[in-house]
C-alpha cells in the first residue's frame, strides 16, 4: 500500500520543497521510498519551473536535506484526487486547497503543523521576504512536524505490510 504525500506552499520555492526535503531524508533513512512518495506543489504559478529558493537550498544542506533536483509546479485538480495526505504550510494555502478541491476530498487536507510535537504554532512562516534566519526558523518547524508526520505514516505503511 502506497501513501503519497504532496507539501503545498503559495510558491513552492521556500517551505513546499524543504518539506520534501525532511520528509524524503526520513523515508529513506527507514527504507522505506517505495511505501511512501513526496511531491510539492504551489498555490500561485509565480515561480513554476524555478529550483528552490537559495537560501532555503542553503539551509537544508546545512542541515543535511537535497532539496537541489525539486522545480517548482502548481497544484492541479488531478492532483486532489491523486494524494492521500496534502499539506498546507498556511491557512491561506489550505483555504485554497479546499475551494479548488471537491468537499469529499476535504478530509485529507490540513495543516503541516498539526503534526508538530515541539511547537505549537498553527502554520510555518514563508521566509521568503525576510533573512536566512527566517529559513533556518522555518526549518525547525519542518523539521518537527515532519518527524511527527513521519511517525503516524511509518506505523501506517507497517500495519499494511503485516496485514
Amino acid at each position: 500500500m502506497e501513501t503519497k504525500v504532496l507539501f503545498v506552499c503559495m510558491g513552492n520555492i521556500c517551505r513546499s520543497p524543504s518539506a520534501v526535503g525532511v520528509l524524503r531524508h526520513l523515508v529513506y533513512q527507514a527504507g522505506l521510498q517505495e511505501s511512501i512518495k513526496i511531491d510539492c506543489a504551489a498555490t500561485h504559478d509565480y515561480h513554476v519551473g524555478e529550483a528552490p529558493d537559495g537560501r532555503a537550498q542553503f539551509v537544508s544542506r546545512k542541515h543535511g536535506y537535497d532539496i537541489s533536483d525539486i522545480r517548482a509546479r502548481q497544484i492541479t485538480p488531478a492532483d486532489i484526487k491523486e494524494y492521500d495526505l496534502i499539506l498546507a504550510m498556511d491557512w491561506e494555502s489550505l483555504s485554497y486547497l479546499q475551494q479548488m478541491g471537491v468537499r469529499q476530498d476535504h478530509h485529507k487536507m490540513m495543516l503541516l503543523m498539526r503534526y508538530a510535537n515541539d511547537y505549537e504554532e498553527a502554520t510555518v512562516p514563508d521566509p521568503y521576504y525576510g533573512g536566512v534566519d527566517g529559513f533556518f526558523k522555518m526549518l525547525d518547524y519542518l523539521e518537527d512536524a515532519c518527524q511527527g508526520l513521519f511517525e503516524v505514516l511509518s506505523k501506517r505503511v507497517t500495519q499494511y505490510q503485516v496485514a
